[in-house]
């Protein structure tokens, strides 16, 4: 028997995944939660072996509730059910120890299977979630890859950059000319393949 939690603020949905939990046999709802306060405080008493968990909370992000949980059932799988889809929510998810990522327009049987894959030790994803995840992990190494070719004193530059210093800043910071650091952006620009400071925060921030 598979012992599954829900976190869902929304009563139509939680109410639907409990009801899909008690219809298929070898499963358990054990607690429904509203809130990362209701989860917080319900889960570790309940034990279950999965967690259905979405994000959008009314108190706090279904992201929190996640590394909240994982501190206290360090060995529970965490299976996120949401509507979002953006590559950043993804990855702070699995960050914060999530095993899974699901939409909920996903088919009940899917969803059903991705609990059952948690629980055996798998990744369940829809497919589109799968391909934003190699998409962004590709990307993330390609931009490690291009940091790797600065000189120690462009990484410095760049470093002072990413912490939001002005040019002549990081002049002063480094003890060197403005047109110094000017100089330096241009070959990290060209290194990086970006256009601008901007760009290059932008592309640079999540790496």
């Amino acid at each position: 028997m598979i012992k599954v939690a829900i976190v869902e603020d929304d009563q139509t949905l939680r109410n639907g995944f409990k009801t899909l939990l008690e219809q298929t046999a070898g499963f358990e709802c054990v607690c429904t939660c509203e809130t990362v306060a209701d989860a917080v405080r319900k889960i570790p008493k309940c034990q279950p072996d999965v967690v259905l968990m979405d994000i959008q909370l009314p108190d706090k992000s279904g992201i929190e509730c996640t590394a909240r949980i994982k501190e206290l059932l360090p060995s529970v799988h965490i299976v996120i059910v949401t509507v979002y889809e953006d590559s950043d929510r993804i990855f702070q998810a699995l960050q914060a120890g999530a095993c899974g990522y699901l939409l909920k327009r996903s088919a009940p049987e899917r969803i059903i299977a991705a609990i059952r894959e948690a629980q055996e030790g798998g990744v369940p994803m829809t497919p589109e979630i799968a391909r934003k995840v190699i998409g962004q992990f590709r990307a993330k190494t390609t931009a490690s890859t291009q940091v790797e070719t600065l000189t120690s004193r462009e990484k410095e530059v760049l470093e002072l950059v990413m912490q939001g210093l002005e040019n002549q800043e990081i002049a002063d910071r480094m003890s060197v000319s403005l047109a110094t650091i000017r100089f330096h952006l241009q070959h990290i620009y060209e290194k990086l393949h970006v256009h601008s400071r901007n760009e290059m925060i932008f592309k640079f921030s999540g790496k």
